[in-house]
């Protein structure tokens, strides 16, 4: 067994905790890639712990003696219970349940925050904007199960990422259609979140609402058939609510760039954007990106950078979180 830079004992399992899937890997010893990625549903386990013991017992591994975890949920003390899934645990018992010497948990978008400095151009894909500025602040949005927000902030020579819950902060709209939709979604939820249009739960409620304004009773839906049918032209309602994403999702992420000063770049992770392809870079998520009146010109430098990675980064960010601890 050996010790990481700051202390941390090989082996050492990481994992990406999101509503609906926990991916776990292995690093055996410092500088060693990592290993044995594998997705595991959260749905099939009755507790965090059992998903991480049924990857060891997968994969023929034993004696992990570090832990880092970036899980889709605010990090603010012992206790964690997930926003969009029903697991609920103690960080401290958790530790001594999987037999660990050290647990790191953070957010899934802080871990997914910290892998940026590492993507390679080849896991990338550039949605306009210009060339990003070195040692300047990075902007990070990804739709999934949920919408999480994050960020890097330079900072003596280290990136400082951000963790917070900003795919919480209200809706809004810049047009009359989009009022009459996010009008629906408040009457739906009370509150019109960012997350209650951008996420994969989102993509049917923004159907629904659009069904519901043009008379129509919905089909009953999962995310990926409002995609799938939106991206084949077979259900205008599927088609109208999947370029509302995709304008909502632009003027989001406008305002987190104008917030955090991006001009670092402003990345976009989560499992729904990827699949869009040439539908989202032909979508009006550019020009509401930089639809900000005296700050257009301000955002049209600004690379937006569509993660394209087939290993899950944020479990290299869940391993440098795990170093830097």
């Amino acid at each position: 067994m050996t010790n990481g830079i700051h202390g941390s004992p090989y082996p050492h399992l990481v994992a990406d905790i999101g509503g609906t899937n926990a991916r776990f890997g292995w690093i055996e010893h410092a500088g060693a890639e990592i290993a044995d990625v594998m997705a595991l549903p959260t749905s099939g386990h009755p507790t965090l712990a059992d998903a991480a013991r049924d990857y060891l017992a997968r994969t023929g591994h034993h004696g992990a003696a570090s832990m880092a975890m970036g899980i889709a949920n605010p990090v603010t003390g012992d206790e964690v219970r997930m926003t969009n899934h029903h697991w609920a645990f103690s960080i401290s018992a958790l530790q001594a349940e999987l037999g660990l010497q050290r647990l790191v948990v953070i957010n899934d978008f802080t871990a997914l925050a910290l892998s940026l400095p590492s993507l390679q151009a080849g896991q990338l894909r550039q949605v306009g904007g210009g060339s990003a500025r070195a040692n300047a602040p990075i902007a990070l949005l990804g739709p999934g199960t949920g919408l999480g927000v994050s960020g890097l902030l330079p900072s003596a020579g280290r990136w400082v990422p951000l963790s917070g819950e900003g795919g919480h902060v209200t809706l809004s709209a810049v047009n009359a259609r989009e009022a009459a939709l996010i009008d629906q979604l408040r009457r739906r939820y009370g509150h019109a979140s960012a997350e209650r249009a951008l996420s994969g739960a989102g993509l049917v409620a923004l159907y629904d609402a659009v069904c519901a304004l043009n008379g129509r009773a919905p089909d009953p839906m999962r995310p990926a058939d409002v995609s799938d049918r939106g991206l084949n032209g077979s259900d205008p309602a599927c088609v109208e609510a999947l370029e509302h994403f995709c304008a909502l999702l632009g003027s989001v992420a406008g305002n987190l760039a104008l917030t955090l000063g991006a001009h670092g770049g402003v990345y976009i992770g989560g499992g729904i954007v990827p699949r869009l392809g040439a539908f989202f870079d032909q979508s009006l998520f550019r020009k509401r990106f930089e639809a900000k009146g005296r700050f257009q010109d301000y955002l049209a430098a600004m690379p937006v950078l569509v993660i394209n990675a087939e290993v899950s980064p944020a479990l290299m960010g869940a391993a440098r979180a795990l170093e830097q601890a």
